[in-house]
């Protein structure tokens, strides 16, 4: 294989496979601080807990491991519950999050999209990544509702 159909099949399967990317990039940067979930007085939106469920269980529904019933009581003694020693984060812990969201998740997202905007103004080559673009956004979206 030379390089120009190494980089003809680069620019098919990246067209194709962007949505997916940004949509996995976006989403897993909200879980890496528990957005998708409900804990303490927080709430998440429905649209983020159900974009969550389709990120890790590829389903368009609320996730299973979602309670909003009334919070759990205390255990006797006054020792704090397990889901008190999860919202104490270490700084490190922290630190490591913000660069996974900031960094590795910013820098997919912008990456993706400078990679969308030179393959959807190739000269050559627009109509076809309009298609795969198209494509490989509403192919997981059938599958979803199929």
């Amino acid at each position: 294989m030379n390089m120009t159909t190494i980089r003809t099949w680069h620019f098919y399967i990246g067209m194709f496979i962007a949505p997916s990317v940004l949509f996995f990039a976006i989403t897993g940067a909200l879980q890496l601080f528990s957005w998708h979930e409900a804990h303490g007085n927080y709430t998440p939106p429905p649209i983020l807990e159900k974009l969550s469920s389709v990120h890790k269980d590829q389903v368009f529904a609320m996730g299973h491991h979602h309670d909003h019933a009334a919070p759990a009581a205390k255990p006797a003694g006054g020792a704090p519950a397990a889901a008190d020693d999860d919202d104490k984060m270490k700084t490190s812990t922290l630190i490591l999050k913000a660069f996974f969201f900031w960094a590795v998740a910013g820098g997919l997202i912008v990456s993706t999209l400078f990679g969308l905007w030179i393959g959807l103004t190739h000269p050559l080559r627009k109509r076809t990544a309009w298609i795969l673009v198209i494509a490989g956004a509403l192919i997981p979206i059938v599958l979803l509702v199929v």
